[in-house]
């Protein structure tokens, strides 16, 4: 039975890991579920023994709600889910080393701050999937972390990870040591009375500015593995306009497709004459005071210079991108596009030291090589038009600083194209659902989100949603939403709890990189 407890300790944490997270209702099991793993780091076991141990607890939670991922692509799957493993080892790999060389106290420093260091990496290189950011934890409860709009969701990881290792300590004092447990407890008292306070004071006051106007938000459900097949492209448009039509009136000011709803691939500078689009400005002539803003497929041209590092050479010799784009639509005004700048790794990109796996990796969207990017956000502002529009393409709306920066640059409604058809009917697009709601405390920004597939919806700055359409519907919304201008503290200083505690981990590296050299020369 020995032999069990470790391993059984193991899988413990990694299934409280799974049990927790959205979109399971069981929430608070997100604050023990490292327990287990700081039980197994407590006993005498060395380095490599624990590696493993760590790696069984972070493969089921990685396999236990990320596996949906499959129905898009096996062996992109199968190479996301081991690296993201290996790489959640590596903080706890740390604190193995430095709780066993310099004791408890620093070895809980080391693991709050390599862990962040993990995830503030992890949102920002080129193999980036934050999607298990521990903070995405609290996505089903708005209620709790309305002081997001201050911490982002860093403030959310840095709550878990403190909660557990209180937790831990409480359960080991618990036996014999009265008086340590009195204090372990109303330190936990005081943490959690101090974030839910801090949540309903964050609660912003009830928006009474009036709408100025509605948003039409269409959800097309078309199956995005029939999607591009040739000859669908004009029924396609077709379905778009006619749900539109019988959702626009005089009020409306903004109609919202989701992510590649224009699937006729086209060079931008000739979006206008294809055929294929006509009765889309059409729809806009017939309402000029409305903008389309759409997700579209679509090449960008750069004449015989390669401009980017993706470029592709055309047989005519000239340089061109393929674009996962989106792009805003007013009769008699010019057309602006904003080219998606956070790709999904391996299925939309790859990162220069692993382009020579391409072959293996499935693309969205037809593409073979990858797509190009922008090198930053856009903000839509359209002449006539009070919406002024953060034009979030699918997977970035997992970024919470990037979205910030759509915000920084003026817009007043955060607007989120997705097609998460591709995963089917799985956790995956109801977890990319609440995530957009974490979006929206940060900003304090109303959220229209439109999605080919559902869901649909929206959600205020409170993280509420307001109204949806539900998974395998074609279906429209229409709704009043105003606008605000205020920036919060996130928005205006992104992540710099994470920025900052990142400059920790690398003092205690750099500690301990010291320690080890002087006593290598003193031998």
């Amino acid at each position: 039975m020995k032999r069990l407890r470790l391993p059984s300790l193991a899988l413990l944490s990694g299934m409280l890991l799974i049990a927790a997270w959205p979109v399971s209702p069981l929430t608070p099991l997100i604050f023990i579920a490292w327990a287990p793993l700081l039980g197994i780091a407590d006993q005498d076991i060395k380095r490599n023994p624990f590696f493993g141990y760590t790696f069984l607890t972070v493969l089921l939670w990685n396999t236990g709600t990320t596996w949906w991922i499959w129905n898009s692509t096996d062996v992109g799957t199968i190479a996301a889910i081991l690296t993201n493993t290996l790489l959640m080892c590596l903080p706890w790999w740390g604190y193995h080393i430095f709780k066993k060389k310099y004791g408890r106290r620093l070895g809980y420093t080391a693991l709050v701050c390599f862990w962040m260091l993990f995830e503030y990496i992890h949102f920002n290189w080129q193999l980036s999937w934050p999607w298990l950011t521990l903070g995405n934890a609290f996505a089903l409860h708005p209620g709790w972390i309305q002081w997001y709009e201050y911490t982002g969701v860093a403030g959310g990881t840095l709550w878990v990870l403190i909660a557990n290792i209180l937790f831990f300590e409480l359960f080991l004092s618990l036996r014999n040591n009265r008086q340590r447990t009195i204090r372990l407890s109303v330190l936990l008292i005081t943490l959690f009375t101090i974030s839910l306070n801090a949540s309903w004071l964050s609660q912003p006051a009830e928006n009474k500015t009036v709408a100025p106007g509605n948003v039409v938000i269409v959800q097309p459900n078309v199956d995005p593995y029939g999607k591009y097949a040739a000859g669908n492209e004009a029924a396609q448009v077709a379905q778009l306009v006619q749900l539109s039509e019988s959702a626009i009136d005089t009020a409306t000011r903004l109609l919202l497709w989701p992510e590649t709803a224009m699937s006729a691939q086209e060079w931008q500078h000739r979006i206008r004459d294809n055929s294929f689009y006509q009765p889309v400005f059409a729809l806009a002539a017939r309402h000029p005071q409305l903008t389309i803003l759409s997700g579209i497929d679509s090449y960008k041209s750069y004449g015989t210079t390669p401009s980017t590092l993706t470029a592709r050479q055309a047989p005519d010799g000239t340089y061109y991108d393929a674009m996962n784009a989106a792009v805003a639509i007013k009769d008699r005004e010019p057309l602006q596009f904003y080219d998606k700048s956070k790709l999904v790794p391996g299925v939309e990109s790859l990162p220069d030291f692993l382009h020579f796996m391409a072959p293996v990796f499935e693309k969205f969207g037809g593409t073979t090589g990858g797509y190009g990017r922008s090198d930053e956000s856009a903000a839509f502002q359209v002449k006539g038009n009070p919406y002024i529009t953060a034009p979030i393409i699918c997977y970035e709306s997992v970024y919470g600083e990037y979205v910030g920066t759509y915000v920084q640059k003026g817009a007043n409604l955060l607007t989120i194209m997705t097609n998460d058809g591709w995963w089917g009917n799985t956790p995956g697009h109801r977890q990319h659902l609440q995530y957009a709601r974490l979006r929206a405390i940060e900003t304090r920004r109303w959220v229209a989100r439109s999605a080919n597939t559902g869901i649909s919806a929206v959600i205020d700055p409170s993280g509420n949603i307001h109204e949806t359409q539900p998974w395998d519907r074609a279906a429209v919304i229409k709704y009043n939403i105003p606008t605000t201008d205020t920036l919060t503290f996130y928005v205006r200083y992104g992540d710099y709890i994470y920025k900052t505690i990142s400059l920790l981990a690398l003092l205690l590296l750099a500690w301990h990189l010291l320690i080890w050299v002087k006593r290598k020369w003193s031998k």
